[in-house]
């Protein structure tokens, strides 16, 4: 299959499991008598640990093919790709529902572009633009219309999401900039030789140690973020690798298109509430990220 078909079978892919990872992190995270089963300093890094053994064990000759100069520029995609989103999203979803989560990530494209244009110099269109505000406009009513259905959820912590995705949007472009000639699991390798001993660091320190792995509730939390970490993050990080080196990143970052239908599925079957504001704000964010990524006249 040519890569202008293949492009659009990553993206179907990518959007079904990143729009099921946020009903995970939820699961991961647990709950019993109201309380924590995993704190998400310790999921965040259980999560990274488990990823990164993983990946090493499979991708650890592709990695050591890799120049040290590019070493750092693994190190910093692994800190804004995968290290810093794992627990941002893990405290914000102590607070917010999951499908607010994953329609909020829907911002990514919008961010990608913001980012892209200041940093790094890629040129936008007027439509573009007014994709950008549009969709910002579409997350402040997200925001908004949440607090107001949901008072008991603090919604200050939508902004850990938003945080996440710029972490996100940074990391698409180091890779279409800096990594375009390294091999898909040569990055994600490498993002996790570099980050793993700082989640090892991070889990201790976050009283691991102390965890009951002999409770069935803990138990049932390792599962899904067993299943978590090896879609969500090993299979998917890769495939997503090779969807920014092969396409744009504007276009890389649209896999936020179907994310957010997902993750409302999965909320929703889970017994999440949802008004009508927010899926206005929804379909507004969601018709921002078009604007962005369709237009291709430059200025």
């Amino acid at each position: 299959m040519d890569n202008s078909k293949l492009k659009y079978v990553y993206l179907v892919i990518l959007s079904l499991i990143w729009g099921s990872s946020f009903i995970l992190i939820k699961k991961g995270l647990g709950e019993e008598n109201g309380v924590l089963v995993l704190q998400p300093l310790q999921l965040g890094a259980v999560r990274t640990m488990i990823s990164g053994t993983i990946l090493i064990a499979i991708g650890w000759r592709s990695f050591a093919a890799t120049s040290k100069k590019d070493w750092p520029w693994l190190a910093l995609s692994g800190l804004l790709g995968t290290f810093f989103p794992a627990f941002l999203f893990a405290y914000a979803q102590t607070e917010i529902d999951s499908a607010i989560s994953a329609i909020l990530n829907s911002t990514v494209p919008l961010i990608t572009l913001i980012m892209g244009a200041l940093i790094f110099g890629i040129s936008f269109s007027k439509k573009q633009l007014l994709g950008v505000i549009i969709g910002l406009a579409g997350a402040i009513g997200l925001v908004l219309a949440g607090m107001e259905s949901h008072p008991e959820q603090n919604y200050l912590f939508a902004g850990l999401v938003l945080i996440a995705c710029a972490c996100y949007a940074s990391n698409v472009n180091i890779i279409k900039r800096y990594l375009q000639n390294i091999k898909p699991l040569a990055i994600a390798t490498g993002n996790f030789v570099f980050i793993a001993p700082l989640a090892t660091i991070v889990f201790f320190s976050a009283d691991g140690a102390s965890i009951d792995y002999t409770s069935p509730k803990v138990q049932e939390s390792f599962m899904y973020i067993f299943v978590l970490c090896l879609f969500g993050t090993v299979a998917a990080k890769i495939m997503f690798n090779k969807l920014v080196q092969m396409t744009s990143p504007v276009f890389a970052s649209s896999v936020t298109y179907l994310m957010p239908v997902i993750g409302l599925t999965w909320g929703t079957m889970d017994g999440e509430f949802f008004n009508i504001w927010q899926g206005v704000a929804t379909a507004v964010i969601i018709f921002a990220v078009v604007l962005v990524t369709r237009e291709k006249k430059k200025i």
